[in-house]
């Protein structure tokens, strides 16, 4: 089935995409797993490559095009090759949204060349210790005094915690203001009083510093909050949606190219004479597989299609989310079944695609918030 969701340029941007991901980041993908971080110079080299801030104004070094069109050609390359810990979909997909629409002209001088360039890299703390997906439950509190925020708290499982520049905070500006009393503030590297903890040891995506990050009464100017003061729950329920249809579109690409390794190894693998692919039980595996990818694929490509428009509703982004990666998962380990004892090797594709596709049916909000937000929708 012919995808109809890119134009000409889309293509060629692949071809750039592909040529960049196998010269500065294939061949470096085990040092940085055992290293636990990504260099900074992959994210110099996407920089220089204008991989970073499409749709930021190219006055400021970006692109100048706002289409999320290349955040998912970007995102299918990354996946296709394998590397899963390069935060860029962090930084473009989910970061960028926020700084290119909330962030002052002052702002976006400060911040957005380096964020362009590769040399400022960005996070976004929302998860706290004792709150995951429920952000309005979050204790992190910023205290307004004078020119400056008073910062204390902590966040956890943080994407790029390690590497970050820049930190855009979820915290209470108001105890008493349930929601409406949530801010976002953008904490610097070097700030008195922010520290990083440990870079998580997780089962997956090995190259990805997610850390743990602390705030004791770190002074943030007031000119780095972002947006307008309370408005910050609003603001992160604006920019879910297309943080979601992100993961949904990675666990689409991962599943595509999961079945097309185990579709060829069932055809090399011999078992009782032949091609493990020629029993009816393979073949009847395979066509299930095939089908729920094919049907995942035109859901996301519409759902992306829909969010270009303005129109991806919060349920649908919802819906595409939980079902993809519930997919991805599904297919990921039925594909490690078929490749039998091999598949449970880590030097094989589709053991580090078990390992590292995992969490997604946990970040960007768990499975079980994703069909609460569905079934809310209508009407329960």
């Amino acid at each position: 089935m012919r995808r109809e969701l890119f134009d000409d340029e889309h293509e060629a941007f692949r071809e750039s995409v592909r040529a960049f991901v196998n010269k500065e980041l294939v061949p470096h993908q085990q040092e940085w797993e055992a290293a636990g971080v990504v260099s900074r110079d992959a994210w110099l080299a996407a920089g220089k490559q204008g991989l970073l801030g499409t749709s930021v104004e190219e006055r400021y070094g970006g692109g100048g095009v706002e289409d999320f069109r290349f955040n998912v050609v970007f995102d299918e390359e990354l996946v296709s090759a394998g590397i899963s810990g390069f935060g860029v979909p962090v930084h473009n997909d989910i970061n960028e949204p926020y700084l290119t629409r909330l962030a002052t002209e002052e702002q976006k001088q400060r911040w957005m060349p380096g964020f362009c360039s590769g040399e400022t890299i960005t996070a976004i703390a929302m998860t706290e210790p004792g709150t995951g997906s429920d952000l309005q439950g979050i204790q992190t509190s910023a205290v307004r005094d004078g020119d400056e925020y008073v910062l204390n708290g902590q966040k956890t499982f943080i994407s790029n915690g390690v590497n970050a520049d820049l930190v855009i905070v979820a915290a209470r500006t108001d105890p008493d203001a349930g929601h409406e009393g949530i801010s976002l503030l953008v904490v610097e590297r070097g700030t008195p009083g922010f520290e990083r903890g440990r870079n998580l040891d997780k089962i997956g995506q090995k190259s990805q510093d997610t850390a743990e990050l602390f705030f004791n009464d770190v002074r943030v100017p007031a000119a780095n909050l972002l947006g307008e003061e309370g408005q910050g729950f609003v603001y992160l329920m604006q920019n879910l949606p297309q943080e979601r249809l992100s993961i949904a579109v990675a666990s689409a690409a991962s599943a595509e190219k999961v079945l097309e390794v185990t579709k060829d190894y069932c055809r090399e693998r011999t078992a009782f004479g032949r091609p493990i692919g020629k029993f009816q039980n393979t073949r009847f595996e395979l066509a299930e597989m095939a089908t729920e990818v094919r049907i995942g694929r035109v859901f996301v490509d519409r759902c992306v299609t829909e969010h270009l428009r303005g129109e991806l509703s919060i349920e649908n982004a919802a819906m595409a989310k939980w079902w993809l990666s519930e997919m991805n998962k599904r297919v990921v380990d039925r594909c490690l079944q078929l490749h039998g004892g091999y598949g449970y090797m880590t030097e094989y594709p589709v053991a580090k695609a078990f390992l590292d596709s995992r969490v997604q049916t946990i970040y960007g909000g768990t499975t079980e918030i994703m069909k609460e937000i569905v079934g809310r929708s209508m009407g329960f």
